[in-house]
């Protein structure tokens, strides 16, 4: 309960905490960011989007739930990246490892799809560990 502003009267808005899908989508985007900063060929023509788990039909095989997926460019759609939120914030302790996870993730990805190496793709890999 907050008491209205003592100079204007109005109510004051109460800071709400970011909702999970909200720090997944900023991590995301910083992730993008990052990469984009370091090596912008490595994002040029690509889309990256989000989806929430992966489809059960075409995303994988196996035991492994992916955390990714890369979808090659055609004639008539550029590459595109899709990181599977749920999935990757069950592998994450907190909010620090899930922005290093998804950085990582993102720059796999990108190497498959571009043929770049990680190391071209970001040169401080190395900082992000979290072991």
């Amino acid at each position: 309960m907050a008491l209205p502003n003592r100079y204007t009267g109005a109510p004051v808005r109460l800071r709400r905490a970011p909702e999970r899908s909200e720090v997944f989508d900023r991590a995301v985007r910083d992730a993008l960011a990052r990469v984009a900063a370091t090596c912008p060929e490595a994002v040029a023509g690509i889309e990256v989007g989000i989806e929430d788990v992966p489809l059960l039909a075409t995303a994988w095989s196996g035991d492994r739930v992916p955390l990714a997926a890369a979808l090659e460019p055609t004639d008539t759609t550029p590459g595109r990246v899709v990181v599977y939120r749920r999935p990757l914030e069950l592998r994450a302790d907190d909010s620090a490892m899930l922005r290093v996870l998804v950085h990582q993730t993102l720059v796999e990805q990108l190497a498959a799809l571009t043929g770049l190496s990680v190391d071209e793709i970001d040169p401080d890999a190395a900082d992000d560990d979290f072991d």
